[in-house]
């Protein structure tokens, strides 16, 4: 039942927005009783940021041994959450979350958590040999992460092919660039 309760979550917040998002909501749109959304979560706020949260943890499991395929597995993930299934809801968390109490606090505990586990992918590279000692771990994760979640805004929704090939795809030439401007001397 969790799942299906997150799921609904998302959906009324993509939908909703923070405005209207309501345990009353989401328990509707669930499919189940508003008393067994609150055994589980205490508040909306603890609601929202789990389902939203559960959706980016698999960033923390990432670690395949080789940079490439670590920013691969990052950029596709990304790519998936900011154009995928639940998409809006992620980009609207990205700007809500800054402006509504309650979820401010919690987001950011669980996007510091994401940003550390996405810089450790590049830092292991780096102690691996696979990247510069100067590489620039903050420009990487920060163009990396920020391409895959400008992608849905800045690509007319009838230019983007949402096959998964071309995604792949698009996360192959993103990663490749980013791999060899990180590889490039730093300037001074």
């Amino acid at each position: 039942m969790d799942r299906r309760v997150e799921a609904a979550a998302l959906s009324v917040f993509a939908h909703q927005g923070w405005a209207g998002f309501s345990i009353e909501a989401v328990a509707r749109e669930a499919g189940v009783g508003k008393a067994s959304v609150y055994l589980r979560w205490s508040s909306k706020e603890e609601l929202l940021t789990d389902a939203v949260a559960h959706t980016f943890a698999p960033i923390a499991e990432i670690d395949t041994g080789r940079v490439r395929d670590d920013l691969l597995a990052l950029a596709e993930l990304l790519l998936d959450l900011y154009e995928g299934r639940h998409g809006l809801a992620a980009r609207r968390m990205t700007v809500e979350s800054e402006v509504t109490p309650g979820i401010a606090e919690r987001w950011r505990d669980v996007r510091a958590a994401q940003v550390a586990a996405a810089r450790r992918i590049v830092r292991r590279a780096v102690e691996r040999g696979e990247l510069p000692a100067d590489a620039p771990v903050t420009l990487v994760i920060d163009t990396l992460c920020g391409a895959a979640m400008l992608r849905p805004v800045a690509v007319p929704e009838r230019l983007r092919d949402r096959a998964a090939a071309a995604r792949s795809r698009y996360a192959r030439e993103l990663v490749d660039f980013v791999l060899a401007a990180a590889r490039q001397e730093s300037p001074a």
